[in-house]
């Protein structure tokens, strides 16, 4: 099944977890591991095609990276410019 993109991407937050994850020092195996820890199942090979900008993030994973990496609100929606 095709998914839509949003300009162009196939998620907006590639950068930014690629960004956090790497500034707290984390490998994909640290931060899977901590998501497995909240019951997210997301693998090194997901993780890479998230930073990758080849795979959608779903609501709850979202959630979950986003309270392991620090991530707050306002920097999400940073991320996405809406035209008035």
């Amino acid at each position: 099944m095709p998914y839509k993109l949003f300009n162009g991407n196939t998620n907006v937050v590639s950068n930014l977890i690629t960004q956090k994850r790497k500034e707290k020092d984390m490998s994909y195996s640290d931060l899977s591991n901590k998501l497995q820890l909240l019951g997210i199942s997301l693998y090194k090979n997901d993780l890479f095609l998230i930073e990758k900008n080849r795979r959608i993030v779903r609501d709850f994973e979202l959630i979950a990276l986003c309270q392991v990496l620090d991530i707050n609100y306002n920097e999400l929606s940073r991320l996405i410019e809406f035209d008035s």
